[in-house]
């Protein structure tokens, strides 16, 4: 079967052309200009985050390279450039991408790290890392709250808008939210640096650190954060922060009518709405009610 010079020039950008196909391609010279565009591009090497001006670059290479052909000819030679250029930066995405876990109200997620290590994601809560180079630097980001557990190895970093957290190998929790950076060790050290600022966080120790410079530290006997069995716990916080993490197990919006910020201790869980509201509410003396996904918390009329 007799083919165009346009299937076959498709044939050797497949990686599909015989020996002398190829030679075809070479011996006519306007299709010879192609094959020397073709070898150039498969060369490149995609810089970080400069997809627009590797285009550039091989758009004008290629105007460079052309002459007055004919309008037919001119789409197919823009429709090639395109597609090498397609090419060139899927790969340089999908070989040195960032892979990203997103959880939703109410949501919790647990996902297995290329090392075998394990993170359990709280509602609400972004974290990424690259894949490609996790060997060779055990480091992720992270926005929201997770639990850690981590294989013994090189140093393995938590990276967050508030502080870096490194270990070697533990299980720990990490919480950052707005100015806040919570950190419960459960096993092993825990290293937290924020500013100029180093912190060490043995196991059985909790440290919380509000706009980087108000630090306190208590003792745990938990062996996990409460919340990984759908529970949340709380110990002298504001209620604010308590209503923050109600409406992140839930998907509700809370409104709190002439009411001070009270301090909370005690717990609610994630399973049962009502159930919950009644674990924070009854022990502040607070009413509330419940419509569609609207809560409206006031004081009870008897006080």
């Amino acid at each position: 079967m007799n083919m165009t010079m346009e299937q076959l020039l498709h044939r050797y950008l497949n990686g599909t052309a015989s020996p002398e196909e190829v030679k075809s391609l070479e011996a006519d010279p306007e299709f010879m200009h192609y094959l020397k565009i073709a070898k150039a591009t498969s060369e490149f090497s995609a810089p970080p985050v400069e997809n627009e001006q590797s285009f550039e670059r091989l758009e004008s290479k290629l105007k460079r390279s052309r002459k007055v052909r004919t309008g037919r000819t001119r789409f197919l030679f823009t429709k090639i450039a395109a597609a090498l250029v397609i090419l060139i930066v899927g790969y340089y995405f999908f070989t040195s991408g960032t892979t990203t876990y997103v959880t939703d109200v109410a949501e919790k997620e647990t996902i297995v790290l290329p090392d075998a290590s394990e993170v359990t994601m709280n509602a609400l809560s972004e974290l990424s890392f690259k894949k490609k180079t996790w060997n060779e630097e055990r480091t992720l980001s992270l926005k929201g709250e997770a639990f850690f557990k981590v294989d013994k190895g090189q140093k393995f970093s938590v990276q967050t808008p508030n502080g870096v957290v490194t270990v070697l190998g533990t299980q720990f929790n990490v919480f950052v939210r707005n100015n806040r950076l919570d950190i419960k060790c459960f096993e092993g050290l825990v290293s937290v640096s924020y500013g100029d600022t180093l912190m060490k966080v043995p196991a059985g120790t909790q440290i919380e650190i509000a706009n980087r410079n108000n630090i306190q530290s208590s003792s745990i006997e938990a062996i996990s954060p409460n919340w990984i069995s759908n529970e949340s716990t709380f110990e002298n916080v504001s209620l604010s922060l308590v209503l923050e993490e109600l409406q992140r197990q839930y998907p509700i919006q809370i409104t709190a009518q002439n009411m001070v910020d009270k301090k909370f201790t005690g717990s609610f869980t994630h399973n049962n709405l009502d159930v919950a509201l009644r674990s924070i509410c009854d022990p502040l003396q607070v009413d509330f009610t419940i419509k569609g996904e609207e809560v409206t918390l006031h004081a009870k009329k008897n006080n």
